[in-house]
């Protein structure tokens, strides 16, 4: 428009200085009209002249000289009258004659952060029978072309929307040809996993057995229709929302319970992860029928939750409809073989035939149950009259037990007794042979010193034997005799001789007798000894 008005311009001002040149002389008339000529071919000239800022592109439509585009084609790759697949890049650009082209500025296509672009061709080779989207593109091939539209037209690029996205940034794209829609990039949380479901592509042809017997699953590869075979971990990713369904899978441990609560399916808890059921009821073989309470712990592990999405479509509430059905059906199935009581005192028998089960049967749709817990069984409505009479058994069987064992520890306390007494005996009898050791050694020891002392005695007498014989032979027996006498009276304390000489005969009658007695006994040594050293006196010289 502006060009237009440039043009106008310059050819109204050219026309007005052509017709006051008429009223110049002749001679000026020529450069009024030469400069009349040269102010209209400069408006022309501006007129073709465009600015692209920094932040646009250049938009061109071709209005007239040349050819018409092909049926069904919008966007001219060769000179064709329409919209020109090649736009103009910031900056000056000449020769683009008003009426012939007409040139937009817009701006750039800008994707902000944590966001992708959605690009749908509105030109280009049609799409392949029965395919929504283009095929997918490596990324680089993919940009260049969408930075090139001409590129894309001539090379294949697809028309209809693309199975790429475009990532954070700035693009010079054509918006004749490419409509752009900005959306949240796939964010998937901790504990999770995205499953991705392809709309576009080929027949699955990856196959992967979960239970040997079973038929495998059908898993799509890149380029393929169906459940990709990977799953995405926590994070945020550039994915084509309309391209994929994307499936998020919680890869936490869950819990379901079976209990009376019985609240809605599928209702979580913020703090542990799991859904809440209405109790199961299960019929005994002997008739009883009665409510119990289960709960089941269960994981999907990351590399399963492919599997689950391709049997169960996600691990909501499908997933808790089969295993509510599964759960109920193994739990009735086990009741029917066990009488109510069994079922009362074998809880951890049931928990293990009924966890060995469960885990055969979800793990054919990728489900990994880690434990079965059973929690009340029955109630007093249902199993009241039965436990009271097992509780009366139980008690009359604890009765006898308590009997037993009272009889136990009497016996144990009586054997303890007879064992006390005879560590008593035993002991008494060992303080008795050790008495018994040390009187005999006590007898021993002695008769050892008095064989000691009888020795020394004899020692000693005949030590003293000795001396006397010799004492006589050197002095006489009298002598000797005297000697000794005068030795033991020393010893004794005897006063013989003063006591005599002092009194003499004037004195009492106890000193008379004294040494009468004195006297008399000196008398009979001398005649005693004189006899045996003649016999000795004798032998002597018999001898010799």
């Amino acid at each position: 428009m502006v060009s237009i008005v440039v043009l106008l311009a310059g050819l109204a001002i050219a026309a007005s200085m052509i017709a006051g040149s008429i009223k110049l002389p002749p001679a000026a008339r020529a450069g009024g009209i030469v400069a009349a000529i040269a102010v209209a071919v400069a408006g022309g000239f501006m007129s073709s002249v465009r600015f692209v800022g920094a932040d646009q592109v250049g938009v061109v439509k071709k209005n007239a000289l040349g050819p018409r585009l092909p049926a069904g084609q919008i966007i001219a790759t060769d000179g064709e009258m329409g919209v020109q697949a090649q736009i103009l890049p910031p900056g000056w650009h000449f020769g683009l004659w008003p009426v012939i082209f007409d040139v937009t500025n817009t701006s750039l296509v800008e994707i902000p952060q944590d966001q992708v672009g959605l690009v749908e061709a509105r030109d280009g080779k049609p799409l392949d029978a029965g395919q929504l989207f283009a095929p997918e593109m490596d990324e680089a091939e993919f940009r260049r072309l969408v930075d090139n539209a001409a590129l894309f037209l001539t090379e294949g690029g697809r028309k209809g929307p693309q199975t790429n996205v475009l990532k954070p940034g700035k693009y010079r794209l054509n918006p004749e040809l490419f409509r752009v829609t900005i959306v949240d990039a796939t964010d998937v949380p901790n504990a999770s996993v995205a499953v991705l479901k392809a709309n576009f592509g080929g027949t699955p042809t990856l196959e992967r057995v979960v239970v040997e017997g079973d038929e495998p699953v059908l898993l799509a590869r890149p380029g393929e229709k169906g459940v990709r075979a990977d799953a995405f971990p926590p994070g945020k990713y550039p994915v084509n929302t309309s391209a994929y369904q994307v499936t998020q899978v919680s890869t936490r441990e869950t819990i379901l319970r079976f209990t009376s609560g019985n609240r809605a399916v599928g209702q979580r808890s913020a703090a542990i992860p799991g859904s809440e059921e209405r109790e199961i009821t299960v019929r005994t073989s002997d008739g009883f029928t009665f409510p119990v309470d289960v709960r089941i712990e269960y994981r999907i592990e990351p590399q399963n939750a492919p599997i689950v999405v391709a049997k169960l479509g996600s691990d909501g509430d499908p997933l808790l409809s089969k295993m509510n059905s599964t759960v109920r059906a193994i739990f009735r199935n086990n009741a029917e073989n066990v009488k109510a009581l069994d079922y009362v005192s074998q809880r951890s028998l049931q928990e293990t035939q009924s966890l060995s089960a469960l885990r055969e049967e979800m793990t054919r749709v990728g489900v990994t149950v880690l434990a079965v817990r059973i929690g009340d069984v029955g109630d007093e409505e249902t199993l009241g009259d039965l436990l009271n009479t097992q509780r009366e058994r139980e008690i009359a069987v604890q009765e006898q037990i308590t009997l037993q064992e009272q009889q136990r520890a009497a016996e144990q306390r009586k054997q303890l007794t007879r064992t006390e007494q005879e560590a008593e005996e035993e002991r008494r009898l060992a303080t008795a042979s050790y008495q018994v050791k040390i009187a005999g050694q006590d007898k021993e020891r002695r008769i050892i010193e008095a064989n000691a002392q009888a020795e020394a005695v004899r020692i000693e007498a005949q030590a003293q034997a000795d001396a006397y014989r010799l004492i006589s032979q050197q002095l006489g027996p009298t002598n000797a005799a005297l000697i000794e006498l005068l030795k033991i009276a020393g010893e004794g304390g005897v006063q013989i001789t003063p006591r005599v000489m002092v009194t003499g005969s004037g004195g009492g009658n106890e000193s008379g007798t004294t040494t009468a007695l004195v006297g008399t006994l000196l008398d009979r040594m001398v005649r005693e000894e004189a006899p045996r050293e003649g016999a000795q006196g004798a032998q002597t010289e018999g001898g010799s």
